[in-house]
């Protein structure tokens, strides 16, 4: 669904939502959030939400069948002239395959669809775990009766996969927006959005005329403490031996909920990372979930707090010269420390599976410039504060990968990122950002590449608690 329209509103979706080490808050700001963060639990007097099957499996059935009557009749692609010859074909499990669409399609616009799969049912009363089979539903549905090609492998785990972790996100962060006391224009401009970032619970409010209006009683309404940034600034990427030229970039950061608070909650804590900007790299350049799905509070005293978490991740970087997309799995132990207000450290140590990667391969596969693969990862980070002005913030993710579908080759990725800022009032800040990236591609029978990408991103952040 290479040119769907709807891939194209999402894209612009995650570009209005309002890596991270504990979402890049500033570290005193954080210290008074962290134990205010609390879900309102249900009164007497309260009911829980509805389950509503037939409307869930109703929109499930229309997210599949909208987009594909666009490509086929509006579009006219050939991909979407599907045939009874074509179910049968695809029907069959020994026919399933990797394919070869671009990029952007495969590692981004399917977890797109497969996150507003996962909302049909999630938002319709269903909890977070009873919600995963429609991603996967949505997806399968897709591949066999939507697209004239062979079932995709890759296809159907990015959309199922990704769309839970992009689903449970918007789903949480659209819940935010609406679920509180705000009233007037304030509720109206929450209303939108929260319907940008999750269509099928704006269709919901809108039918069941919740639009507009305050929750009734305590149940429904979020007090979750959440954070964003957005920045606005210039960034140069440039890759060994070549110079390039500054050009303007944005980035929207949130994170919401605490590493330490809420553990057996799925996505009771998650963070988001988007960027884009005009300059010789793609302008949608960078996208990051990761979601708790369980966490284990550990060892804490009155100047220290540990919690191991179990995290679920999505990465898509697209820049012009390099570019990886992944799902992925980590193990992570986050600490705090936090002696006196002038010099305060938060830490992450984490490693897991890395379950489907796409990393760049220049020789050319199944006309497809990347390779399937798999493999292992690892995150270290740390943000310093020094007391209410400047801080700094480190973080290394590394991965080596095997490939499956590709030229038989093995990969290692590095990326490491400084940033030093400092506070100018309580919600502005100025920050500057060098940092790089390294790829090495080992060949069985082609030659081996090594690149390096260097970057330096400075700016202006604004930064607010919701």
């Amino acid at each position: 669904m290479e040119n769907s329209i709807g891939y194209k509103l999402l894209l612009i979706i995650l570009l209005l939502v309002p890596d991270s080490l504990f979402a890049q808050t500033p570290l005193y700001r954080y210290r008074q959030q962290i134990n205010q963060d609390s879900l309102v639990l249900p009164s007497p007097n309260d009911t829980l939400p509805k389950k509503r099957f037939y409307r869930g499996a109703g929109l499930l059935l229309a997210t599949n069948l909208a987009p594909w009557v666009y490509d086929r009749y509006i579009m006219k692609e050939d991909f979407a002239r599907v045939s009874l010859n074509t179910f049968r074909y695809n029907l069959n499990p020994g026919h399933w395959a990797w394919d070869n669409d671009r990029f952007i399609t495969n590692q981004f616009s399917h977890p797109m669809h497969g996150s507003i799969a996962f909302n049909t049912f999630r938002s319709n009363g269903y909890s977070f775990l009873q919600s995963i089979p429609a991603s996967f539903a949505g997806s399968y549905m897709w591949e066999t009766f939507a697209e004239r090609q062979a079932p995709s492998i890759n296809d159907f785990v990015n959309a199922s996969f990704g769309g839970i972790i992009i689903g449970e996100m918007a789903h949480r962060l659209s819940g935010k927006l609406v679920n509180n006391r705000s009233t007037g224009v304030k509720r109206q401009v929450n209303e939108v959005l929260a319907c940008l970032i999750n269509p099928i619970s704006g269709f919901n409010r809108i039918v069941d005329g919740k639009w507009g209006k305050v929750p009734s009683g305590s149940f429904g309404v979020d007090s979750s403490k959440a954070y964003a940034e957005f920045d606005v600034g210039f960034r140069n990427y440039s890759l060994t031996n070549r110079n390039s030229n500054f050009g303007w970039s944005g980035r929207l950061k949130v994170r919401y909920g605490s590493p330490f608070e809420k553990c057996k909650i799925p996505f009771s804590f998650f963070s988001l990372n988007s960027e884009f900007g005009k300059d010789h790299t793609n302008q949608f350049s960078m996208i990051n979930v990761s979601g708790s799905i369980r966490g284990w509070p550990l060892y804490s005293t009155e100047h220290t707090r540990h919690s191991g978490r179990l995290t679920a991740n999505f990465d898509y970087h697209n820049l012009e010269d390099f570019f990886y997309g992944a799902q992925s799995v980590n193990l992570n132990l986050y600490s705090s420390y936090s002696y006196s207000d002038k010099f305060q450290v938060n830490t992450v140590l984490g490693a897991g599976p890395v379950l489907l990667g796409a990393l760049p391969d220049p020789y050319i596969y199944n006309d497809r410039s990347y390779g399937y693969c798999s493999g292992a990862g690892v995150n270290v980070g740390a943000d310093i504060s020094f007391g209410k002005h400047l801080f700094y913030r480190f973080n290394y993710r590394g991965g080596w990968f095997k490939t499956w579908n590709g030229n038989a080759s093995g990969y290692a990725l590095n990326i490491i990122t400084n940033e030093l800022g400092a506070n100018l009032n309580q919600h502005f800040i100025i920050y500057g950002e060098p940092g790089f990236y390294s790829f090495d591609g080992n060949f069985k029978i082609e030659k081996d590449i090594n690149r390096t990408y260097r970057y330096l991103k400075f700016g202006l952040r604004y930064g607010f608690s919701f």
